[in-house]
């Protein structure tokens, strides 16, 4: 009597644990596979139903123009369900070749898949024989995933339309490339910058009787070194940094090599150039000038 009081839970908790074991395994329900022949209809052409158990005998043919679709309800045990992962997996027993194509997965679990034969591998369009079609869903947790084949697909290819070689479509050497580079940026020729710089140059004696003819006094030249000889000379000697500079850029120097030099060169013009300034506005305020 004890040995019976003490095997009855036990039986009873084995009994309740086998649906839920049974349940612990991904399948599916209400699958349909279609072909549709281009200008058919929505009711046109073949359509079959097949279970997770028990695949289609015959094998399903997959014309040029066809279009296929599998339509399913992944489930997890017995409810419908959304997995990680469910796709259609087709497989040339042979070569072993396959390529996978993904459902697209609603979160009851209602999903579907379309192709035609231009996205197959131009290896499965040169098969004589049918390939396999396996439906695979799995997802995370403790339940046992689904792969297995459902249908044989034959492909039927159009003996007017020649079939893509594999060399073709894949990736391979391609021919080199030269690049042709943009030539640097040239100096104009000699005789030309001559001419520009003489040209400069005949306007300097017109310059210097212009500016005596508008009263510079020069007599006042000793006067202003003797005050402030430093900034006088330090700014002169900045204006001609900065022509030799731009010479420097017209023939060798590039930007970056420019900019820095103008930019100490200006610093040092900008602090002699008001100094001397300063001094010529003591002479000016004084009545000297």
């Amino acid at each position: 009597m004890h040995l019976w009081q003490a095997t009855l839970p036990f039986c009873l908790l084995a009994s309740a644990a086998l649906p839920a074991a049974a349940a612990s395994a991904w399948g599916f329900a209400d699958a349909t596979v279609a072909i549709q022949p281009k200008g058919a209809g929505i009711n046109g052409g073949f359509k079959e139903q097949f279970t997770s158990s028990k695949p289609l005998s015959k094998p399903v043919v997959f014309a040029g123009a066809d279009t296929l679709r599998v339509i399913l309800t992944a489930q997890e045990g017995s409810s419908a369900k959304r997995p990680h992962q469910a796709f259609l997996l087709l497989k040339d027993n042979q070569s072993g070749l396959d390529i996978s194509y993904p459902f697209s997965v609603k979160e009851n679990g209602k999903s579907r898949v379309e192709l035609t034969q231009k996205e197959l591998p131009v290896q499965f369009l040169s098969l004589t024989e049918p390939v396999d079609a396996r439906v695979v869903i799995g997802s995370f947790g403790s339940s046992e995933a689904y792969d297995s084949s459902v249908f044989k697909l034959a492909i039927q290819r159009d003996p007017n339309v020649s079939v893509p070689t594999a060399e073709t479509a894949r990736y391979g050497k391609l021919p080199e490339i030269h690049h042709i580079f943009k030539d640097s940026p040239s100096n104009p020729p000699v005789i030309i910058t001559l001419a520009f710089v003489a040209a400069v140059g005949a306007t300097l004696p017109a310059l210097a009787g212009l500016w005596l003819f508008l009263g510079a006094n020069l007599s006042h030249l000793p006067t202003a070194l003797k005050s402030a000889p430093l900034p006088h000379a330090i700014f002169v000697g900045s204006l001609i940094s900065f022509e030799g500079l731009f010479f420097l850029y017209y023939t060798s120097w590039n930007l970056f090599q420019l900019l820095p030099a103008a930019a100490i060169v200006g610093a040092v013009a900008f602090v002699s150039g008001s100094r001397a300034l300063g001094e010529v506005q003591g002479r000016r305020l004084a009545g000297l000038r």
